[in-house]
């Protein structure tokens, strides 16, 4: 009388989790020397831009020093 239903044909979307494939994926293909240089100068390029960054902004980053001396105007002298 009952039968028992057949699931759902995109069931296996629920149990995607729970899958494992037993294909590997093709192994990567070694860089050329072109491309590994290019990737040198290219992560080069990017350290000594923040390297050089570093150097130009570290003196806006130190505390201004007041002058010993105090500073007037010459506007201020004629008072």
């Amino acid at each position: 009388m009952f039968r028992r239903r057949e699931p759902v044909p995109f069931a296996f979307v629920a149990e995607a989790d729970r899958f494992r494939s037993n294909v590997t994926p093709p192994p990567r293909e070694r860089l050329s020397k072109t491309q590994l240089a290019a990737r040198t100068l290219v992560g080069l390029t990017v350290v000594a831009g923040l390297v050089g960054s570093l150097l130009f902004g570290m003196p806006a980053l130190q505390p201004h020093k007041a002058p010993e001396k105090a500073q007037q105007s010459e506007a201020a002298e004629g008072r």
